[in-house]
């Protein structure tokens, strides 16, 4: 017994059917309905793929067509299980941004805004995170990427170029230039 498909897309929308494919070429599948995921569940689920902010949650599950109410609860119950916790996540990418990325401050502040952290959040996960690195040697490292074999810079024309890149990574224009000044000269250090 197969059911068709209704022409209407909203009627489809929420409906997951488990079973296979028709052999009629209907492409309708067969099968019972599974239920309709709950906005906690639906979190978990994300949040089990990797960290997401309070924010970023609420958003997705807003996409996904959850009714508010039932956002906001999930949301609280998954917060007092600790399964949000936006320190949590600012840490993380912070650390992420660091570590990985060679990022400097002003870049990593602007990911955890697009994260949807909280300002005071965010600038406690910075300074922890940055309080345990060396903010020139993570910059020297950002431009030993760009520069191999610890090579000079050519001449203005790479120097506005690398200038702009080391900008776009977030770090201090005055440690760019400084370290873009020894460089030029053909002093790495």
């Amino acid at each position: 017994m197969t059911e068709a498909r209704s022409l209407e897309p909203e009627a489809n929308l929420n409906r997951k059917v488990q079973g296979r494919r028709s052999k009629d070429g209907t492409g309708a599948p067969t099968g019972n309905p599974l239920p309709i995921d709950s906005a906690r569940v639906a979190a978990l689920k994300m949040l089990a793929r990797r960290e997401l902010s309070e924010a970023q949650i609420r958003q997705r599950l807003q996409r996904r067509g959850h009714a508010l109410d039932e956002i906001d609860s999930a949301i609280e119950r998954l917060k007092s299980e600790r399964a949000i916790d936006d320190a949590r996540v600012a840490g993380a990418i912070a650390r992420t941004e660091t570590s990985l990325k060679r990022r400097g401050r002003l870049r990593v502040a602007q990911e955890l805004a697009r994260a949807g952290i909280a300002r005071s959040t965010a600038r406690t996960a910075i300074d922890e995170t940055f309080d345990d690195l060396d903010d020139d040697a993570l910059l020297q490292q950002a431009l030993n990427r760009r520069l191999k074999n610890d090579r000079p810079i050519e001449d203005d024309r790479e120097f506005q170029r690398l200038y702009r890149y080391l900008i776009g990574q977030g770090f201090e224009s005055d440690k760019i230039l400084t370290a873009l000044t020894r460089r030029r000269r053909g002093r790495s250090s």
